[in-house]
């Protein structure tokens, strides 16, 4: 029965990791759900029914993330989906961002994740099946964003190891999904999720056209709806054979075809360089 399957959900207390734990609920699955305050947790999710967990991890650090695993397994015997949703946005040209502004989003967006990953692979393994969903983005296929280098870079981490991922576990039964969104109605682009550099450089006017953009125009109007998001990675977990790569959107459909087909152009206007380079016998 699907919903018998254990959901362990981070980044859960805002954005698309909360409306996904709050239809999880209301469908009957059993959810733990994971936030840096377990009381913003239990703010937003007003529930105590026992297929509820809500916890307090430091994602940041093993041992935290060790006893939250160890805690999901100790109060529902298994867990059958992992949700790698938590990270935040980053927003600022590459000369501009520090060294640690930029150590810091990769700790949460790509570190963070690798912890989860390791502690709950174990009892799937174990278990012989299992749905890895990595939250990525569609800034994690096409980098074309001034601003958003970094950024792109953690999600650009995810999709790597993610795909590496899938065919170590495939043996397993265990199947892993990237999922890369485009703009959904959330509050992603707000002060909470989005972070910019401290030391901003005038120079850098098409980033600051970005800055002004992302969080003054598009803020509140982004055309994705969170709910039907939400839907879509329930249904392909659900999926006999669900996919590697699940673009969410319209705009991040046409974003990744866009990326595919100027990726070809430069493939075919330099396959005589590109293929030049081999020994000749």
């Amino acid at each position: 029965m699907e919903n018998q399957k254990v959901w362990f959900v981070t980044g859960a207390s805002k954005g698309l990791g909360l409306v996904l734990v709050q239809k999880l609920l209301s469908k009957g699955y059993k959810v733990v759900a994971t936030s840096r305050n377990v009381a913003d947790l239990e703010k937003e999710v007003k529930t105590a029914a026992d297929n509820f967990l809500p916890l307090a991890v430091d994602l940041k650090s093993e041992a935290s993330v060790q006893q939250a695993i160890e805690k999901t397994i100790s109060t529902f015997g298994q867990i059958d989906v992992v949700v790698n949703n938590a990270g935040y946005g980053m927003l600022g040209g590459i000369e501009e961002t520090t060294d640690q502004e930029a150590r810091d989003n990769f700790e949460v967006n790509v570190f963070g994740s690798l912890n989860v990953i390791r502690k709950a692979l174990p009892y799937m393994r174990e278990k012989q099946s299992g749905n890895i969903l990595n939250i990525s983005s569609i800034g994690g296929f096409t980098g074309a964003f001034p601003g958003f280098g970094i950024y792109c870079g953690t999600k650009f981490a995810v999709n790597g190891f993610s795909e590496s991922l899938y065919e170590e576990v495939k043996p397993f039964g265990i199947h892993v999904t990237i999922v890369q969104p485009g703009y959904f109605r959330t509050n992603f682009l707000s002060s909470g999720s989005l972070v910019t550099p401290k030391n901003p450089i005038d120079a850098y006017e098409n980033v600051r056209q970005s800055q002004n953009a992302h969080q003054n125009q598009i803020d509140n109007q982004q055309p994705g709806d969170p709910e039907k998001a939400a839907e879509a990675m329930i249904e392909i977990v659900s999926a006999e054979n669900p996919p590697l790569n699940l673009f969410l959107g319209e705009d991040a459909y046409q974003a990744a075809m866009a990326k595919i087909a100027y990726v070809q152009k430069d493939m075919e206007t330099w396959k005589e360089l590109s293929v030049s380079t081999s020994f000749q016998e």
